[in-house]
């Protein structure tokens, strides 16, 4: 091995080590955030007030749900990724409202969480949840 290949090889190292030091902390921080005991009751009072809005809206916006349900049966992946692209599956939500929907801070969102159960929510999907 050359002296550039080793010093690349190291330098690659180094860098992923600080990388996977980095996540370590972030996750040690995250996980004491959580666990307290005011940012636990806020999050039960967030998705609570969710959940009851999702039952609130679920006959308004039922048809969304339908148009998703039937891309699922028809196996239409266009119209699957097409439906808020990206962001609320990651968190066990999917938003099955139409496009342009996800700038409107008037119109929340609307879909189901992993239970199955209808939930809305404002804005974007919450990361930190």
């Amino acid at each position: 091995m050359t002296a550039p290949e080793e010093e690349q090889r190291v330098q690659e190292a180094v860098r992923g080590h600080v990388r996977t030091s980095a996540f370590a902390e972030a996750e040690k921080v995250i996980s004491a955030l959580m666990s307290d005991p005011q940012v636990q009751r806020a999050r039960a009072q967030v998705e609570a007030a969710e959940t009851q809005l999702g039952r609130e809206l679920c006959a308004r916006l039922q048809p969304f749900q339908d148009r998703y349900d039937q891309a699922v049966r028809d196996g239409d992946a266009a119209r699957l990724t097409g439906i808020c692209p990206g962001k609320h599956g990651r968190w066990g939500r999917i938003c099955v409202l139409g496009d342009g929907h996800e700038t409107s801070m008037e119109e929340p969102h609307w879909g189901r969480n992993s239970e199955g159960q209808p939930i809305a929510w404002v804005g974007s999907a919450p990361d930190d949840w």
